[in-house]
C-alpha cells in the first residue's frame, strides 16, 4: 500500500473545555501560552487584533517560535468561533483544527493537507510537521492540564531538541 503523502491527522484528548481549546487556537495570548513565541493576527484592513480577541475567517497571521529567525505567515481559511478552525500554513498546505467533546476532555483532532508530494515537501513538511505537531499538541495538553510548558526558552544552544 503506497503511503499518503498529502496528508496526515493527529489527535489528543486534553481535560480542558471546548472554548478554552478553541481559544488556544484563535487569541494571541493563548496562543502564546503552548505554541509560540510571538502571535500576531491581523484583520482583513491590515489592522492588529487585540491579543484576547477570538480571529475571524479572512483574518491573517504572523507566527515566531523561540530560536527560529523565519516567521510563518498564513490566512485563517475559516473559523466558526465554536469548534472549527482552517488556516494555511507551510506554503499551500492547510491545517484544520476539530475540536469535540468527550465527557471531561476535548478531542483536539489536527488534520494536515494539501501537501505537495515533490521529496522536499514529503521530508521538510509531511515529516517535519507530524513531528512538530506532535510536540506541540503534547505541549498544549501539559499547559492545560498540568501547567508546565514543556518548550525550551532558555538555551538557544539546545534549538531543535526535545526538552
Amino acid at each position: 500500500m503506497a503511503k499518503d503523502w498529502t496528508s496526515f491527522e493527529l489527535k489528543i484528548a486534553v481535560k480542558a473545555g471546548m472554548q478554552d481549546m478553541y481559544d488556544a487556537w484563535t487569541k494571541a495570548t493563548q496562543v502564546e501560552k503552548w505554541f509560540l513565541q510571538a502571535c500576531t493576527y491581523l484583520k482583513k484592513d491590515g489592522t492588529s487584533i487585540a491579543a484576547g480577541e477570538r480571529v475571524q475567517t479572512g483574518d491573517t497571521y504572523a507566527w515566531r517560535w523561540y530560536f527560529y529567525d523565519e516567521t510563518e505567515h498564513g490566512e485563517i481559511r475559516q473559523a466558526n468561533g465554536t469548534n472549527f478552525l482552517q488556516f494555511s500554513f507551510a506554503g499551500n498546505c492547510l491545517v484544520d483544527v476539530q475540536l469535540e467533546p468527550a465527557g471531561d476532555y476535548t478531542l483536539v483532532r489536527l488534520r494536515q493537507h494539501n501537501i505537495p508530494t515533490d521529496e522536499a515537501s514529503q521530508f521538510g513538511i509531511r515529516i517535519g510537521c507530524v513531528e512538530g505537531w506532535t510536540f506541540y499538541l503534547t505541549n498544549l495538553k501539559s499547559v492545560y492540564e498540568y501547567g508546565h510548558d514543556l518548550r525550551n526558552k532558555t538555551h538557544p544552544e539546545l534549538r531543535g531538541v526535545n526538552n
